[in-house]
């Protein structure tokens, strides 16, 4: 019976990385199985320090069809799905 080294494990060495959520709101639902949702954030202007908005959307797995335009989700980074999704819904 071969016994592991405790360092060489993953989690001990810290190589793991951490998955991203992100909490948006759902502005399309009409693909089979993904939902379009658009995450909004505010950033500092560097020079004259004025918050602004800045939005991005992403194209996240949706198994069950069950969220709606409108709706406010949760996704989590998981491996590529697709040539554009990157992200499932929590």
């Amino acid at each position: 019976m071969k016994t592991e080294n405790k360092k060489d494990l993953p989690a001990q060495t810290g190589k793991i990385k951490k998955n991203s959520t992100l909490k948006g709101v759902v502005v399309g639902d009409k693909m089979d199985k993904t939902i379009v949702v658009s995450v909004s954030r505010f950033i500092k202007h560097p020079l004259y320090g004025k918050f602004y908005k800045v939005s991005k959307k992403y194209k996240a797995h949706d198994e069950e069809n069950k969220y709606k335009i409108g709706d406010t989700v949760e996704i989590i980074e998981t491996r590529p799905i697709s040539k554009d999704k990157r992200f499932t819904v929590i």
